[in-house]
């Protein structure tokens, strides 16, 4: 089962002693914020949790799955997740 956005923002509101809504504020405005530095180019870096950063994808030749006729895939800019030590160490027990 997954933990939805609601889910989330109540967790954080319960943690940190404050209201459900502020912590719905605060998890769109650290969406943004993550968001924003990532179409500027930047990395955000939480250490020890994640770290945030884009990488471009070269154009390639690639096959239609179901005709098998060649296409031409485009360049790409993506976005890279990285979970940090001490997230890896938790989840590992």
């Amino acid at each position: 089962m997954a933990l939805t956005r609601s889910d989330l923002a109540s967790k954080i509101a319960e943690s940190a002693g404050i209201t459900q809504g502020q912590a719905a504020d605060a998890l769109k405005a650290f969406e943004a914020t993550v968001t924003e530095a990532l179409v500027a180019g930047e990395a955000v870096k939480l250490t020890g949790f994640a770290q945030f950063d884009t990488g471009d994808r070269a154009a390639r030749t690639g096959r239609n799955p179901q005709t098998g006729e060649t296409i031409e895939i485009p360049a790409s800019r993506v976005v890279k997740i990285s979970a940090g030590a001490a997230l890896k160490n938790a989840v590992k027990g």
